[in-house]
């Protein structure tokens, strides 16, 4: 499934819905509000806090995908296609990093 597909998934779920999309501030708190999520299971998977007994085993990927969720739902209400910010992304980054990292010897 392509980038585009999950923006189109995303859009078919909220139309359903009158309240459509939430206003950008809105769905901002949500992003920080899921990668707080995300936060609390890493610490709990690989920090120093662990669980206490009686809470429930957390989904990494799950969490991970909360946050997609939010990032299309927030390229949809805003007109951005993120395939296209991607592939710019990943430009930007092929350029200005090159030769800053070690690279892998065949």
């Amino acid at each position: 499934m392509e980038i585009k597909d999950w923006q189109q998934q995303v859009d078919q779920w909220i139309s359903q819905f009158e309240e459509g999309y939430w206003q950008p501030g809105s769905m901002m708190l949500r992003l920080t509000e899921e990668v707080g999520e995300l936060a609390r299971e890493i610490n709990h998977h690989y920090g120093q806090k662990p669980k206490k007994p009686t809470e429930p085993e957390g989904d990494l990927a799950l969490e991970m995908a909360d946050i997609l969720f939010v990032i299309i739902c927030m390229a949809n209400s805003l007109g951005i296609n993120l395939e296209d910010a991607f592939s710019r992304m990943m430009e930007k980054y092929r350029k200005r990093d090159y030769g800053r990292w070690t690279k892998i010897k065949s």
